[in-house]
């Protein structure tokens, strides 16, 4: 019978930063020192100790090595230099993925004592290990065990389960494949999770699509992600809202898969990093803003557009003119088959997706509580359907870098 090398119960770590001389939650953590100034990055200005611990709360895991606390770094200030940025491991505890196109989930809990900002995203994962990996903000996690299966292909003797909890809030707050470098949000801006967020706890997806270097018994994973975070206040709150459609791609074709959402939230939204993903079938992926001008015609404003076969990484987007009530948002995927039948959307390399994120802030206000836009896809949604009521249609542009 086949099991993760983690065990059932539970795999929950407490976040605690604290600027100064003590760690509050953890009376068994030491504070850092700043010896590894010099390779700090070139937000650093400041001299001011930051400690960050993790408490195991009430688990015990096989064959991992999980140490009772770590400190975290002094990664500098920001705009005003004034305030620490600290450093924090979200990662696979040491699993050994036993089947090709596994999801596996492993959660940590954020102090619900404090706020935190996530200003920042440091891959710690190859391609060649892992297809993909999200960071998910969840209300509560789709399971209490250390790591589950948390993919539609799930079952099994594991744990299985969704990344969070049913009817708890559930949003995407990073994505990352294909060797996609790290990823620092705009000065100011940072995702706020703990006390007065919807995100209790952050949990890592990844996706091993291929197991090769694994079936021995013996290598183990950690990919994950490094964090970057403040305690600082900030005022621009980020948050993703994520693109994507159903449907599927005949044999032999061409195919377009778009979808179009309402901005229907009296928000001032403010893109600023665009990220694009398909499996191997993906040529094109283009995201456009929509507004209608006085006569009627849709002004359609490029976002992004990428090879979604090149790094995923998120980019800078190509208008940072805001989005407000009543635009409407739109993307495109390009799919060419050579195959020589139907493929479908679905969860492992051979099937497809069709996702196009954007990431941006709102000032002094609450992300958009719309985190995902979704359409059928095709054959049953394109953007020339009559219902869609769009016009000015770029249907080139969207479909050729």
């Amino acid at each position: 019978m086949h099991r993760l090398r983690a065990s059932r119960s539970c795999h929950r770590f407490h976040m605690a930063a604290a600027s100064g001389s003590s760690c509050r939650t953890n009376p068994s953590c030491t504070n850092s020192s700043n010896s590894n100034s010099s390779s700090s990055s070139s937000r650093s200005k400041s001299t001011d100790q930051l400690t960050m611990c993790w408490l195991v709360v009430g688990c015990v895991l096989l064959a991992l090595s999980v140490p009772p606390s770590v400190n975290g770094l002094p990664e500098g200030g920001g705009s005003d230099g004034n305030y620490p940025v600290g450093r924090f491991p979200i990662l696979m505890p040491k699993v050994v993925p036993y089947k090709p196109e596994l999801y596996l989930c492993t959660p940590v809990k954020v102090d619900y004592t404090k706020s935190y900002y996530i200003v920042g995203f440091e891959p710690n994962a190859t391609m060649a290990t892992s297809h993909h990996m999200l960071l998910y903000g969840c209300g509560k996690p789709g399971s209490e065990s250390a790591v589950w299966n948390c993919g539609e292909m799930s079952g099994g003797s594991e744990e299985s389960g969704s990344p969070c909890g049913k009817g708890a809030q559930s949003q995407i707050i990073y994505a990352w494949a294909r060797d996609a470098p790290k990823l620092e949000l705009p000065e100011g801006v940072g995702f706020k999770v703990g006390k007065d967020s919807p995100i209790q706890y952050i949990v890592l997806q990844v996706h091993y699509a291929h197991i090769d270097k694994f079936k021995d018994g013996t290598t183990y994973d950690d990919s994950g992600i490094f964090i970057h975070y403040t305690t600082k206040p900030l005022s621009k709150q980020a948050g993703v809202i994520l693109l994507g459609t159903g449907g599927y791609i005949p044999p032999m074709a061409t195919e377009h898969m778009e979808t179009l959402c309402d901005i229907q939230e009296d928000k001032v939204i403010h893109p600023f990093a665009y990220r694009t993903h398909t499996h191997s079938l993906g040529r094109v992926v283009s995201g456009y803003r929509i507004r209608k001008d006085d006569a009627g015609a849709n002004q359609w404003t490029l976002l992004g557009k990428r090879d979604p076969l090149t790094p995923q990484m998120f980019y800078p987007v190509e208008s940072q003119d805001p989005i407000r009530k009543n635009d409407r948002l739109a993307a495109r995927c390009t799919m060419e088959s050579n195959r020589t039948r139907i493929t479908i959307i679905g969860a492992t390399n051979e099937d497809e997706m069709c996702n196009f994120y954007l990431m941006y802030y709102v000032e002094n206000d609450e992300p958009l509580e719309m985190k995902y836009c979704f359409s059928n896809g095709p054959p049953l949604f394109r953007w020339s359907n009559r219902e869609t009521e769009l016009n000015h249609i770029p249907d080139y542009d969207a479909s050729h870098l």
